[in-house]
């Protein structure tokens, strides 16, 4: 039987791209999604053995947001508390941090394209460059070891302070250039007032795709180690 991954995310944008591509080819896994708007409690989540969290053009620290946010948190609590290990980018990350005690804000500047990251375990936190399209940081929990750093804040943490495993990317290994490039356009305003040129990007995101698709399959590999150690 092949691993059964439950994956939360935006009605508008579901894809899992090259990590959700990695699971299903390796590791077997049947992907079910899930609307964040729509979470309402956790009777879905039953027989759930990875609990994957997507990105989002919402903040997690935007007061309208609040509700959204802590069912998706009472969620992800729930989930670590029995046994079943969570995967968090992005948003997911944040909500995940914010979930376990951590705190989420804006970032001192925005990082929308390709970033290095100071990685403190090349394992689960590869240095990159990766793909970035944030402009909010988070403080992780005070339970959870940083795996790694950038100058906007923590790209990565691990913790295992639960009966089950919880692993954050503040950076976007699954994303195609195809998903970069839809970003790029959707979010021209967003882009232009953070310094960055949409068209730039659009123009250099096919370039760094067959670098991230590998990168991205070696990282999902090793973090389905680490999750589902326990």
């Amino acid at each position: 039987m092949g691993l059964r991954v439950e994956v939360i995310g935006d009605l508008s944008d579901q894809d899992t791209g090259f990590v959700g591509e990695r699971l299903a080819a390796e590791h077997g896994a049947e992907l079910v999604m899930h609307d964040r708007d729509a979470l309402g409690g956790d009777a879905d989540f039953a027989d759930t053995q990875l609990l994957l969290l997507l990105g989002s053009i919402r903040s997690a620290h935007d007061p309208a947001q609040r509700g959204v946010v802590e069912a998706e948190s009472q969620i992800v609590r729930g989930r670590l508390d029995v046994g079943v290990p969570v995967l968090g980018i992005c948003y997911g990350a944040q909500l995940l941090a914010h979930a376990l005690g951590g705190s989420v804000h804006e970032a001192t500047h925005a990082e929308i394209g390709w970033y290095a990251v100071e990685s403190a375990d090349p394992d689960l936190c590869p240095s990159g460059p990766w793909s970035q399209f944030h402009s909010d940081a988070f403080t992780p929990p005070q339970t959870a070891r940083v795996l790694g750093t950038s100058s906007a804040g923590c790209q990565a943490f691990s913790d295992d302070s639960r009966k089950a495993r919880a692993l954050a990317w503040q950076f976007h290994p699954e994303v195609t250039a195809s998903r970069f490039i839809t970003w790029s356009r959707q979010t021209r305003d967003y882009c232009a007032a953070h310094g960055v040129d949409p068209d730039v990007l659009i123009e250099q995101a096919p370039s760094h795709e067959p670098r991230l698709r590998e990168a991205s399959f070696a990282l999902t590999d090793a973090a389905v180690a680490w999750l589902l150690r326990r």
